[in-house]
């Protein structure tokens, strides 16, 4: 992801204005870029070398450049979308925003593309330093992130949320833990239990259970997040096919737009259906927003307005997604606050 800067330094082939300068003017002017821009010289160095002032190395840089001489192109891997990319960081005052190209076939009904679990790999290679506590919740995408993840500095690693389905959890997000702890070398707190419970008494039980309550003792440690994004609809949202006919509609009927780490939030970024919370195995949304960094991977048309929300609500600092849903993005609506501010709109 990282991005290269290309020097082209061409001599008497340079174009018509580079000719009109002379063949010595162009063969030092030639050199004296190649110094700078390639071998990284200093003007001051470049100066003692060929004898005259730095002023006169300045003049003659800014020259090449003029002149079509030196030529510097900024380039990215293909698939990044760096213009979208600042774009968005700067509409939502997010820290960090890389947005992919989606993909060229894809289906309405599918998830996040599995590119975005990649770049966030790379993302968090450079997010997260030795010692520190990186915290994993439930998503397709974070475990897709953490499959393609090849580098972490020492850190623990930590789950914030239970699983989808207990029966799952070696490919799941107990999986993903591991993973991300065997590449960085660190603890991994994995929680071996169901994200949504029966009724809140059962999941304050299993909150004291020792391996749980040890993870849990983590939360106000973590440095840096990684969190999913569902849209409140069948297929993109785990929580909502965790539940009953009767509970959709009642969450529905609250105005539910998106959810993560099973907090429900409306189209405006507010918390609503805070009841589910005391149900489910995860973190709190007030230890999430005091996280220094949140990263969000989420994308496709589906998912662009629970996006849109979450962001809204001041939990997220970073967000991987893709073109598709940062379309959407740039024009939606009045530009909310800065997420840097991790500013609360519900009072969380």
């Amino acid at each position: 992801m990282n991005s290269s800067e290309e020097i082209a330094v061409s001599g008497m082939s340079a174009g018509r204005s580079a000719m009109r300068m002379g063949p010595a003017e162009l063969v030092q002017a030639a050199a004296m870029a190649r110094r700078f821009y390639l071998e990284g010289k200093s003007k001051i160095q470049i100066a003692e070398e060929f004898g005259v002032s730095r002023f006169k190395v300045a003049r003659v840089l800014e020259t090449a450049l003029e002149r079509d001489l030196v030529r510097i192109e900024i380039r990215v891997p293909a698939e990044l979308d760096a213009e979208r990319s600042d774009a968005l960081r700067a509409r939502y005052g997010l820290r960090h925003a890389v947005v992919v190209e989606s993909p060229a076939e894809v289906s309405d009904e599918s998830p996040d593309p599995e590119n975005l679990g990649e770049v966030a790999a790379d993302l968090l290679g450079e997010l997260v330093n030795e010692g520190d506590v990186l915290g994993l919740a439930w998503g397709r995408s974070t475990i897709h992130m953490a499959a393609a993840l090849d580098r972490l500095p020492p850190c623990t690693v930590v789950q914030l949320t239970g699983v989808y389905d207990a029966g799952t959890a070696e490919r799941g997000s107990v999986e993903a833990v591991r993973r991300a702890a065997q590449v960085s070398g660190g603890d991994a707190h994995p929680i071996y239990a169901p994200m949504l419970l029966p009724d809140a008494a059962t999941a304050e039980a299993l909150r004291h259970q020792t391996g749980i309550a040890r993870a849990f003792e983590y939360f106000d440690k973590v440095t840096v997040a990684c969190v999913s994004i569902g849209s409140w609809e069948p297929g993109i949202s785990t929580v909502y096919d965790m539940l009953s006919d009767e509970e959709r509609a009642h969450y529905s009927s609250l105005g539910v737009a998106a959810e993560t780490s099973a907090h429900l939030f409306d189209a405006e970024g507010r918390r609503v259906g805070r009841d589910l919370g005391e149900r489910c195995i995860t973190v709190k949304a007030d230890q999430l927003r005091r996280i220094p960094e949140v990263v969000a991977i989420a994308g496709g048309q589906r998912k662009a307005a629970a996006i849109d929300a979450v962001l809204r609500s001041g939990l997220v600092t970073s967000l991987v997604t893709d073109t598709a849903a940062a379309d959407y993005l740039m024009t939606a609506g009045t530009p909310p606050k800065s997420a840097l501010g991790r500013t609360d709109p519900d009072g969380i």
